[in-house]
């Protein structure tokens, strides 16, 4: 029995012609030729750099004025979603409530499959609600197919509120585009197996949930060059991290970077300002604060007395 009309509508479900014959090849040549495909998902990203760029803009004025950045997605979508939303607090700093992540089925989900889950549209309007989403806030749906009806309910209920949306999907043409001020539609192409929309689609919004976050936070003050300044040092990895980028850009040896970072109570950014202009930790906050968090103009920036 084929595809339906309607699902050949989408080039997620579609059949990809160079892989027809992927359960007669050998193994190195099944590894190949699956992995051929992935070189197409970067050329698919690349292609939607000014919408990712948009997004980023508003996320970035949201997240300055106190607004929150929340994901929403079902199954694979929804677990890349939560993945993202969790390595923000250790990597930039900031409280675990900056961005948050709603799967469809709840917790459970990320470790079990709940697939029924997405088909409620009802479940979508009413995390948005347990959310307490407001227009302070940035919505992202994210859904291969551009129709799960969990994420459509989600940005539906989200923009009756007066958050700003968007929209990660990766077919051209898709009901939450209705939804979005801003739909990322990264295209790559039918999945080597196909309708796996956990291979291609799912790395494709892997690549841009990491652009999407990582340049939001550069904006927001939280790297210095490409050093991660307000890295959390939450284990010896991190702590290693941090006294190197202290030691860096501070240029002092490793004591002294040891040194501010206990003095600066663990905020990396700080101790950077401390060692380069022989600030106390009070004063050096004080400055970085004046400077709306960025590290840049707190290295130039007059000191008040």
């Amino acid at each position: 029995m084929g595809f339906t009309k309607e699902f050949n509508k989408m080039v997620t479900e579609e059949r990809n012609v160079k892989t027809m014959d992927l359960d007669i090849l050998e193994t190195v040549d099944l590894v190949e030729r699956i992995q051929a495909e992935d070189f197409e998902i970067a050329k698919g990203v690349q292609k939607v750099v000014p919408e990712i760029a948009k997004a980023v803009d508003i996320i970035t004025e949201k997240l300055k004025a106190g607004g929150r950045l929340i994901y929403f997605g079902a199954g694979t979508s929804g677990r890349l979603g939560v993945l993202d939303a969790t390595e923000c607090p250790p990597t930039f700093g900031v409280e675990a409530s900056v961005v948050q992540a709603y799967i469809a089925g709840g917790k459970d989900a990320m470790f079990r499959s709940f697939e029924d889950a997405e088909d409620s549209k009802d479940m979508g309007l009413q995390d948005v609600v347990s959310a307490q989403i407001s227009a302070r806030d940035v919505v992202i749906g994210i859904t291969a197919s551009g129709r799960t009806p969990y994420v459509v309910g989600a940005l539906q209920k989200a923009k009756e509120l007066g958050a700003a949306t968007v929209g990660i999907v990766n077919n051209f043409e898709c009901s939450l585009a209705t939804h979005c001020d801003v739909l990322i539609a990264a295209v790559v192409g039918p999945e080597a197996l196909t309708g796996s929309t956990r291979m291609k689609a799912g790395t494709a919004q892997k690549m841009v949930l990491n652009l999407i976050t990582t340049c939001t936070m550069v904006r927001l003050g939280k790297v210095y060059e490409n050093l991660m300044i307000d890295l959390r040092p939450t284990n010896e990895k991190l702590r290693e991290r941090a006294v190197s980028i202290i030691s860096i850009l501070g240029d002092v040896p490793r004591h002294l970077a040891e040194g501010a970072l206990v003095a600066s109570h663990d905020r990396a950014k700080t101790a950077i300002l401390m060692v380069k202009r022989k600030l106390g930790r009070a004063q050096a906050e004080q400055l970085i604060i004046k400077c709306g968090g960025s590290l840049r103009k707190a290295l130039v920036a007059d000191v008040a007395n």
